[in-house]
């Protein structure tokens, strides 16, 4: 017998990114009334009820909310703007820069390292944003799709240089490399399925101003 989640067809379901965006975004949820009752850092579940009976948290992977959302399953989330752009759908809003988790994704490399290769190589998990980067800078560059240890990379001869994201730029000074080039600041956004917009449009709405209304007071 398959197992089901408690969720009723009325419910607005809200997904979140683990690791840094999730402990970034519940304070705001909190500051709104949406508290999950279960800490998600300890349970199980997929699916967690919170403070509001007719509000559900989703957990899941960064790369995944913007799926979620496009298609239903979710009708709001929060994830990174780097998701974002690399993300191929397009049938949802963004409503609203959260302003949390914020970071830059840049180019990187070895100082005084030579880059003068017709068709340099960039080792990133950021292909798509990547290969447009430097495609405006007229440059075809190859791409190395990778999705850890980036810094790895140009110092064992995979690439010339990465793109990644830098926080702290602690990491990058640790493996002797120096962030180059800012693509893009990078934070978290409030996204909206296009559909849920229409159908749960007070409920939604209420969502989205609350949460404008607490990332907007002043610090």
């Amino acid at each position: 017998m398959t197992a089901t989640v408690n969720r009723n067809a009325g419910d607005l379901v809200i997904a979140l990114s683990k690791g840094r965006i999730l402990e970034d975004a519940l304070p705001l949820m909190t500051r709104i009334g949406i508290e999950p009752l279960d800490d998600p850092a300890k349970s199980r579940k997929l699916v967690l009820d919170t403070s509001r009976e007719d509000v559900k948290l989703l957990v899941i992977r960064a790369t995944d909310v913007p799926t979620y959302v496009e298609y239903g399953a979710a009708d709001l989330g929060v994830a990174g703007k780097d998701v974002l752009m690399e993300y191929e759908g397009h049938d949802y809003y963004e409503p609203l820069d959260l302003g949390i988790a914020r970071c830059r994704l840049m180019v990187a490399g070895l100082p005084g390292q030579d880059f003068s290769r017709r068709r340099p190589r960039i080792a990133t998990k950021y292909a798509r944003t990547a290969r447009d980067y430097f495609e405006s800078l007229g440059m075809q560059a190859e791409i190395i799709k990778l999705y850890g240890s980036m810094e790895l990379a140009p110092l064992v001869g995979l690439a010339d240089r990465i793109v990644d994201l830098v926080d702290t730029g602690n990491t990058l000074k640790a493996n002797g490399l120096v962030a180059m080039e800012t693509i893009c600041e990078i934070s978290s956004r409030l996204i909206v399925n296009k559909a849920a917009m229409k159908t749960k449009h007070a409920r939604v709405s209420e969502i989205i101003g609350a949460l404008r209304e607490v990332v907007e007071q002043p610090a």
